[in-house]
């Protein structure tokens, strides 16, 4: 089977031809640090295409590059795919001329094609074929332009036309730039175009050292109004509405001539437990569907070059803003793009501070809180315990920075990508795989969790009983006494803690399976607003569920997985300790 290696700069298009090559469901991002290890898939089940990770040279300084250069030098690849950004050749061809030196046959993408166009750059294809030696295909990836071209090419093995090896070590930087210099001279033609002045003038405002800030904060904002006022919180209410006035009637009076147990566990169990977490779907969905514009627009790589300067406090460099913005979604990929940063320090120190980042699994908790002890005033409290996160890790940054970590930082190297008006499709497409991995838990984990919390709420060891009984109000009441300082100490709300550690989303499942009934009435008579405040600020911080664990543990060791485990639980217990009794003596 051929082996195709699929290379190039981070930015460039290289996972959006990746998917469209292989038909993987692989998220296609728009800022650096998307792609972190090589990822395999098939053409018609003839040609393996290797996707490596994104790199800007062949160096070996960072993991990208070692892994990227190891698989080039030790593995069978029959062919190099590099992809380029069409429009920006005199910086992307550094890594083509290193690529030279594997002496296997090229194939030069010049992606982005229409872009170059509107920049008004014209390319010689045939000359800059001959003066580099490789075959060059202009294509632009995000349109499906040359593609078919590409795989008659890789299919038909038409890429042995330039075999000679032309490899030139140089011996500085300045002598590469100067040879690709050269080589542009001859190939490119280049006439004004509209497309930079226009980009200009976006990062001009958005860019700006006063208003940098702002506009980050009144994006974030408009972010939780499109998904608690303008459409996610309207579509969830009435996804409640029907579960709980339509479907649950209907499914009561099938079970009507079924056993009392048989018909408990059924409603209050499995639709009590997964259903109070499902009705929140549309939530994610929405605050999924804003994440992935802002990424595929280009916004995501500039909040990290914006957030440089602060997290320079922290020791790390901007570029340690991706895996803590990809936290946002699950803190499980954040940690483990963790890896993508240069030194030890910065991997470890990120991969600590990714999980006080609040990911969507917290989201159900909030929503449902928000909406029953703050209406109308949402907006204002799950945004607080999102920036609440972010500062909490910031202040985190800065000891661990002083104490655990004290090594040299690391420059910070980030792509820029071109503003882009997001494509239908990939940002579909990533919405639509975060909602099924949401959908997935709630049928699996959420489901399990559900049954196993309604057994032990209905039965002890001498059979069937009523809750305040059972042995999840045992386990609940030996525990409590940990959290009746923090205002929420009632066995029913510490059983929901304990259970939350298999997945966040499962405290709502388990709350809605131990309360019954109307969850936002019981939620009322169980709390005040400052304890359910504080009960959300314990969510957002406390230990991390154990699929974070357990990728903190294979990233970083059973010391670093126990650490988290630990300073989590304390920092968590600490602040709302702090924020329930320092209310209680101002109001």
């Amino acid at each position: 089977m051929l082996v195709a290696a699929l290379i190039g700069n981070p930015n460039v298009g290289k996972t959006s031809l990746f998917n469209l090559l292989t038909g993987s469901n692989q998220y296609v991002g728009n800022w650096a640090g998307v792609t972190v290890e090589k990822k395999e898939g098939y053409l018609d089940n003839k040609i393996k295409i290797v996707d490596l990770p994104g790199i800007y040279a062949m160096d070996t300084f960072s993991n990208e590059e070692k892994v990227s250069k190891n698989f080039l030098m030790n593995d069978d690849v029959d062919i190099i795919i590099n992809i380029v950004d069409a429009s920006n050749l005199d910086r992307n061809l550094y890594l083509t001329t290193q690529l030279k030196q594997f002496n296997k046959p090229i194939i030069l993408l010049l992606n982005m094609i229409d872009v170059a166009d509107s920049k008004g750059i014209q390319i010689d294809y045939k000359k800059l074929s001959e003066e580099l030696n490789v075959t060059v295909l202009p294509i632009s990836a995000s349109k499906g332009i040359g593609i078919e071209d590409l795989k008659k090419l890789l299919t038909e093995e038409n890429f042995n036309e330039y075999t000679q090896n032309t490899y030139k070590e140089f011996a500085s930087e300045k002598e590469t730039y100067n040879y690709i210099e050269d080589i542009l001279n001859k190939c490119l033609v280049c006439t004004k175009g509209q497309s930079p002045a226009i980009s200009e003038k976006i990062d001009n405002l958005l860019l700006n050292k006063f208003l940098a800030y702002p506009i980050f904060l009144l994006i974030l904002f408009l972010t939780f109004k499109f998904t608690f006022s303008w459409v996610g919180q309207p579509l969830a209410d009435k996804l409640e509405t029907i579960l709980n006035h339509n479907f649950v009637p209907f499914l009561t009076n099938l079970l009507i001539n079924s056993s009392d147990w048989f018909r408990s566990l059924i409603i209050d169990g499995i639709v009590g437990g997964v259903g109070s977490v499902i009705v929140f779907l549309p939530i994610i969905l929405s605050l999924f569907l804003c994440i992935s514009f802002l990424e595929d627009s280009g916004y995501m790589a500039r909040a990290a070059f914006i957030m440089d300067k602060l997290m320079r406090k922290m020791g790390l460099s901007g570029k340690a803003f991706i895996p803590l913005i990809v936290g946002f979604g699950c803190s499980v990929p954040g940690i483990m793009s963790s890896r993508t940063l240069e030194s030890e320090k910065d991997r470890k120190l990120t991969a600590l501070l990714v999980p006080l980042m609040s990911c969507n699994a917290r989201l159900p908790v909030y929503s449902l809180f928000a909406s029953a002890f703050f209406p109308g005033k949402e907006i204002y409290v799950v945004m607080s315990l999102y920036l609440l996160g972010i500062i909490i890790a910031f202040i985190l940054g800065i000891i661990f920075k002083n104490t655990i970590f004290k090594k040299d930082e690391e420059p910070f190297i980030i792509e820029l990508p071109q503003y882009k008006l997001p494509e239908l499709k990939n940002i579909t497409l990533h919405t639509w795989e975060k909602g099924k991995g949401f959908v997935k838990k709630a049928g699996t984990i959420i489901f399990s969790i559900s049954i196993i919390v309604w057994i032990l709420s209905n039965f002890n060891f001498s059979g069937l009983t009523d809750i305040n009984n059972s042995m999840l109000a045992y386990i609940g009441k030996f525990i409590s006494p940990i959290f009746k300082p923090l205002g929420f100490g009632s066995w029913q709300n510490s059983v929901s803690i304990l259970t939350g550690i298999m997945a966040k989303e499962v405290i709502i499942g388990s709350m809605g399976v131990i309360y019954g009934g109307n969850l936002k009435v019981s939620l009322l008579n169980n709390f005040t607003t400052l304890s359910a405040y504080s009960f959300l600020i314990f969510v957002l911080l406390y230990t991390p569920c154990v699929s974070v664990v357990a990728t903190m543990k294979k990233e970083y060791g059973n010391k670093m997985a126990v650490f988290s485990v630990f300073y989590q639980f304390t920092l968590a217990w600490l602040i709302s300790f702090l924020v329930y009794n320092l209310g209680i003596l101002i109001f």
